[in-house]
């Protein structure tokens, strides 16, 4: 079963909520905890209500209010919280791709990850917020092979549903090939395949090629291929195997090899905090040892600490 961390409040008041963060930020020095406190203990659709109800009461914008009063990376927790999800994605590709540099692993992380509804509703948000096409915009930023990958998953034209055992094989062997003869062509088809088979129809080609090969696909492509490239692929491999373990290897590699890579682990929290968390905190624990909460507990402090924490939702024996 897949669930996320961030339920809907009972008892709902978003009035009431909207008020009590108007005191926390209009006093001398913010509320922090209650802030922390409201948003992240109300769904993404409460907390849009409070936005609203806070501009009813304000006259003013919460997120704008929000920005002016919080410094740093918990200004980053507490804003990222009140987009929708289409739009807090549509926000960090922005980012990513407009950055001083592109930011290739957030490419990677979201493009390789998110359903056709979810690129569809992502694509229509990016060009609402910055009046820009996407595509487009990928298209200019970034190069090559890689390029052409992040260009198709951005199509959002994955098959959905559908599964044909008797052309598994036959993919299969073209994946095998182009791993062993890495021609322009051969990285052609690979992508062309891992970007729009359904997740049915590709269970049954990695299965295949390990038959033909007797490697499994991650492996082979770590051997043939490199650069974000190659990263892609695999994100591609491991998001249709197991979303739930690709965001826990993408945060224990943020948390552990990068030194706190605040923006990675910031942005995997907010965005998967109602559908898969709760999976992805499981995976963690089984995989590395140590729970995520205690991870985010050794290496964040203060209230950027909290917020993450509140988000993680850790659970007694995570300590």
């Amino acid at each position: 079963q897949i669930q996320g961390t961030i339920f809907p409040a009972p008892n709902f008041n978003p009035i009431m909520d909207a008020q009590l963060l108007g005191g926390a930020l209009q006093g001398i020095s913010c509320e922090k905890d209650v802030l922390i406190d409201i948003l992240t203990q109300r769904c993404n659709s409460q907390r849009l209500m409070i936005a609203e109800a806070y501009r009813d009461m304000y006259g003013r914008d919460l997120i704008t209010d929000l920005k002016e009063n919080l410094s740093h990376h918990f200004k980053e927790v507490m804003v990222g919280l009140m987009y929708p999800p289409p739009s807090y994605d549509a926000h960090e590709l922005w980012h990513a791709l407009k950055g001083a540099d592109t930011e290739e692993k957030c490419l990677i992380d979201i493009l390789a990850s998110r359903s056709n509804m979810e690129i569809f509703q992502m694509k229509e948000a990016y060009l609402m917020q910055y009046n820009n096409d996407l595509q487009q915009d990928i298209d200019s930023e970034t190069s090559g092979h890689f390029r052409d990958t992040l260009m198709n998953l951005a199509q959002g034209t994955r098959m959905e549903g559908y599964a044909d055992p008797s052309t598994a094989a036959q993919d299969a062997t073209i994946l095998w090939e182009a791993c062993q003869q890495k021609t322009g062509e051969h990285k052609n088809m690979l992508q062309m395949i891992l970007c729009n088979r359904s997740y049915q129809q590709l269970w049954m080609v990695f299965q295949e090629f390990q038959n033909i090969s007797g490697q499994d696909i991650v492996d082979a492509i770590n051997e043939c291929y490199d650069g974000y490239f190659q990263e892609l692929l695999v994100a591609i491999v491991l998001c249709i195997r197991d979303k739930p373990s690709y965001f826990a290897y993408r945060l224990y590699n943020a948390i552990h090899d990068f030194g706190f890579h605040n923006k990675t682990v910031i942005r995997i929290l907010i965005a998967r905090s109602e559908i898969d968390l709760m999976n992805i905190r499981q995976r963690y624990k089984e995989r590395y040892g140590k729970s995520l909460f205690h991870d985010i507990k050794h290496f964040a402090s203060g209230h950027y600490e909290s917020a993450l924490l509140a988000i993680c939702a850790g659970d007694v024996e995570d300590y």
